[in-house]
């Protein structure tokens, strides 16, 4: 064997028999992190293997590094050493010549993350080596585990979100892996969307018990001390400190929260156990996002609060190219209910809910038959229209989709009524409402200026949502025609929108443009016309009275020269 012939580093036994003299050490045995030859020796060895290509070397080195796995992974909670590098090497190993050896990486694997991995993540060394490692190793990782990464994704997540930006890089070429599985497609979405609430949280544990690092949060978890984990939520969640024994604590934030409060163990998991139920209104979730925005944003808050957006950009991108469209039509829905539930800071609530609504918006250009399957999601959110800001921009969204698609197609008539008629009702409580339609809660948010300005926008795509609809399917005409000449009768509303409501009658009274004028942008019937050509055929008339007036550049009244239909629309 290579190793034999060879002087200093190059001889293997000495290597081996440091692994082998650790294990009659006392002090060694039960805690072998302590001494740093180990990692050493464990590395040379490795390197020993690959240059020496020696199948016989290998099954001699494998059972001492087996074996010092194992009473690593033992050590690993009474130890004040840190792990991480050791175990890493040794799974280095385990993963390049498990083959040789017959063993299986994947038990190993997994105790990793749950045993050393879940103590050792807030440490920026271990957490950059695990990184490093993923990377490394990523292909035969996803290919032969696959379930590895997704399974483990918020113990990953949590190293992300407390060593922020400086592994931002290493993170984002195996965040792909996270998104693998079925499983995990839909729980990573609102796990990616609380990434400043899991930092908020980190951040008051290590208040309360002291550096994460070398402390399980897993054990707190199953801890059997009801009176433990009920102070450390307290202090972690309510901001109160805990009470040093006294009854004399003159603490107004003590309150006490319930134990089974899933706040606190939803969000500091290690493993993946599902779609996540996220208690917005629990008194752990009201306390802490309230002390969020009181108090000063820490780095890793402000870093994570940039990083998040950055992150939901490629879960977005690689769901629209490689996931499926069930799952895709699933994640719809909890894009609706997150949208106007998440940290509470004015910038990244922006950036995450323009990602929300541009994502839906290209999943239903993709597959508009995802509006008529989720009709009853969206009807739901237009009842939702005026409860806050962020809720009427859902609805607005929602309207233009519905008109530009034509409630999912022409396959889809049923859909397609029953959402013509949640406009219709939409429509109707806006004009017979004395005030206007606003709830109390949307009344406090602005002033009377923001308030009518906002309505008159939704209603403008409602109308136009109507219209576009009834173009679509033309059995709506009669009913879009009725609930067009009630806005363009009523002076309740903002000028803009009574006039569009004019203007749409009109273009309905001239079948030769109408639908494509109001038609799909891509109609999914073969049969239905593209958009800018004209079917001559079915024109009653040539005037062009109503033509809506932004196409004439606002221009009322007689036209100001003589123009053809052709001038305007391409003649094909």
């Amino acid at each position: 064997m290579g190793g034999d012939d060879g002087g200093g580093d190059r001889n293997w036994d000495s290597h081996l028999r440091k692994l082998s003299n650790s294990t009659r050490d006392s002090n060694l045995a039960n805690d072998p992190a302590s001494d740093p030859s180990l990692l050493h020796s464990v590395k040379r060895l490795h390197e020993l293997c690959k240059e020496d290509n020696s199948e016989d070397l290998i099954a001699r080195v494998y059972p001492q590094i087996n074996k010092l796995f194992q009473r690593s992974v033992s050590s690993l909670s009474q130890s004040t050493k840190s792990y991480g590098l050791l175990l890493l090497a040794i799974l280095q190993f385990f993963l390049d010549f498990g083959e040789v050896v017959l063993h299986d990486a994947d038990p190993s694997l997994r105790t990793f993350l749950r045993s050393c991995l879940s103590r050792e993540f807030a440490d920026p060394v271990v957490a950059e080596a695990t990184l490093d490692f993923l990377n490394v190793n990523k292909k035969k990782i996803l290919t032969s585990f696959p379930t590895l990464l997704p399974q483990f994704f918020p113990l990953l997540l949590k190293l992300i979100a407390w060593n922020g930006e400086k592994l931002e890089k290493s993170f984002m070429k195996i965040f792909p892996g996270l998104m693998m599985s079925h499983g995990s497609f839909l729980p990573l979405f609102p796990s990616l969307v609380d990434l400043p609430i899991l930092v908020v949280a980190l951040q008051k544990v290590e208040r309360s018990s002291g550096s994460l690092i070398g402390s399980s949060i897993a054990s707190i978890q199953k801890s059997t001390a009801p009176e433990m984990l009920l102070a450390l939520m307290d202090e972690a969640y309510t901001g109160s400190t805990i009470a040093d024994g006294g009854a004399d604590s003159e603490s107004e934030d003590s309150s006490a929260i319930d134990a089974a409060d899933p706040f606190f163990l939803e969000f500091l998991k290690d493993e993946n156990d599902g779609l996540p139920e996220r208690h917005w209104s629990s008194p752990a979730m009201v306390t802490t996002l309230q002390a969020a925005i009181n108090t000063p944003q820490s780095d890793r808050l402000k870093q994570m609060l940039k990083m998040a957006p950055r992150l939901l950009d490629v879960y977005f991108a690689i769901s629209l190219r490689d996931v499926n469209d069930s799952l895709i039509c699933a994640l719809i829905p909890l894009l609706m209910l997150r949208n106007d539930t998440m940290f509470p800071d004015k910038i990244f609530s922006y950036e995450v809910r323009k990602r929300l609504l541009e994502f839906m918006l290209a999943a239903f250009q993709r597959s508009p038959n995802f509006i008529a399957l989720l009709k009853k999601p969206i009807m739901d959110r237009l009842g939702e229209a005026y409860d806050s800001p962020a809720k009427t921009e859902l609805a607005l969204q929602l309207c233009w989709a519905i008109g530009e698609h034509g409630g999912g197609g022409g396959s889809h008539k049923d859909a397609a009524r029953e959402l013509f008629e949640s406009l219709e009702l939409l429509l109707y409580e806006n004009l017979s409402s004395s005030r206007l339609g606003l709830r109390e809660s949307a009344l406090r948010s602005g002033g009377e200026s923001s308030r009518k300005s906002s309505q008159s926008r939704l209603l403008c795509f409602v109308v136009t949502a109507i219209a576009k609809l009834a173009s679509y399917h033309r059995e709506l005409l009669p009913r879009a025609r009725v609930s067009l000449g009630k806005v363009a009768r009523s002076r309740m509303s903002d000028v803009r929108v009574w006039k569009r409501a004019r203007d749409y009658l009109g273009l309905m009274n001239e079948p030769a443009i109408c639908l494509s004028v109001l038609g799909p942008s891509r109609p999914s019937d073969g049969n239905m016309q593209k958009p800018g050509t004209v079917n001559w055929s079915e024109g009653d008339t040539k005037m062009i009275a109503h033509i809506p007036f932004y196409i004439l550049g606002e221009q009322e009244g007689p036209p100001f020269h003589d123009f053809s239909f052709s001038d305007i629309l391409p003649r094909r």
